[in-house]
């Protein structure tokens, strides 16, 4: 691959400075200097994706290179995409297809490091807008999924029974374990995190506030067990419906370095208002905002750029909010080589406009857009 280099204000850590980046493959020097007139990040980050521009993980390879390629267009260089509750033959099929594409990849499209399995180890009494096929963890179904080989990031239930041994053996596999789709108490989930905390578990509010209920003085329940604990990163759909804006402050307020931005993006994500469908479920999307028959909101129509805009739009300095969808996504899945800009580190770069508009993209130093700056 030819060498390439970029000047323009580096979003850093400490602040965004003019300067150069030189690249192939990976960032071979970031260099303090004269900048041009684009902000450059490290690529976006996505480790809760179901689907995107009409294609779901659900539906096999097609659909996961349908969703790699759409969000990548918007700044995503990485992503996981993410199951839902399905019948168990399903899900496995699901997994299938993921590790399929992870091993060809995607041409113009997302890196794939792995799954994010959301469903079915949920609480039924917690579905949100899953479909109605939650089961418990076994550990013939936790060492069935575990042998695909592909999941990097795990949702649990902690009430249900065999919670705790299942999150033990994800854990000991190098996988996320997230708490999400929970009617447990503030107790339970902190008996459980404590647990895994002991193991060297990474662990993770799976959509914070969403299918969890809230917090309350005298009932912190499972949002404010998961905003107290040090050690857990904090998932956040920043779309304006899913999330209250102060909410979304007092995350980061109380959790400052641990919040990540995800889309939760079902496959009507870039299709504007119409008829979709999640699990099997029918969808209507208007105005921005997708609901079950029921009134459920039914996953989200976000794209990583737009959560970044919201982002700074809510008050959070822009090397703050670049860090909620780079480097602490990929320090809550243990991805050593990406989320900053950093010689020897992959060159996923997202260019932005003046107003945070997407002009390029690069995974592993490759343009996805036709107009390279």
């Amino acid at each position: 691959m030819e060498a390439r280099s970029l000047r323009g204000r580096l979003v850093l850590p400490g602040g965004v400075r003019p300067g150069e980046i030189s690249f192939g493959k990976r960032i071979e020097a970031v260099t303090p200097g004269k900048g041009g007139e684009w902000f450059i990040l490290p690529g976006f980050i996505d480790t809760h994706v179901h689907g995107g521009a009409g294609g779901d993980t659900m539906d096999g390879p097609d659909g996961v290179r349908t969703l790699a390629r759409f969000h990548a267009r918007h700044g995503t260089t990485t992503i996981l995409p993410t199951t839902i509750t399905n019948p168990w033959d399903r899900v496995l099929a699901a997994l299938s297809g993921v590790r399929e594409v992870m091993g060809e990849g995607v041409a113009d499209g997302a890196d794939i490091p792995g799954a994010h399995l959301e469903g079915p180890f949920i609480s039924p009494g917690r579905l949100g807008a899953q479909p109605p096929n939650a089961v418990d963890p076994t550990p013939d179904l936790v060492a069935e999924v575990l042998g695909t080989g592909v999941v990097r990031a795990v949702t649990l239930a902690p009430e249900l029974p065999g919670a705790v041994e299942a999150g033990l053996a994800f854990a000991e596999a190098g996988v996320r374990v997230g708490v999400g789709h929970t009617r447990a108490d503030a107790e339970g989930v902190t008996a459980f995190l404590t647990t895994l905390s002991e193991a060297d578990a990474r662990t993770c509010a799976t959509h914070l506030y969403n299918a969890m209920g809230g917090i309350e003085g005298r009932t912190p329940g499972p949002a404010g067990a998961l905003l107290a604990d040090p050690h857990v990163f904090l998932e956040v759909i920043l779309d304006g419906i899913h999330v209250h804006e102060t909410s979304f402050r007092l995350a980061c307020a109380a959790a400052p370095g641990r919040v990540l931005l995800i889309t939760d993006a079902m496959r009507a994500a870039g299709l504007g208002n119409g008829e979709s469908e999640l699990g099997g479920q029918p969808v209507t999307v208007r105005n921005g905002r997708a609901t079950l028959r029921d009134g459920t909101i039914a996953g989200s129509l976000l794209t990583l750029d737009a959560a970044l805009r919201n982002a700074v739009r809510a008050g959070i300095s822009l090397p703050d909010a670049s860090a909620m969808l780079s480097g602490v996504p990929a320090r809550s899945l243990g991805l050593t080589d990406r989320g900053r800009l950093e010689g020897g580190l992959r060159a996923d770069l997202v260019v932005l406009d003046a107003e945070l508009n997407v002009i390029q993209v690069y995974v592993a130093g490759t343009p996805i857009l036709e107009d390279t700056p």
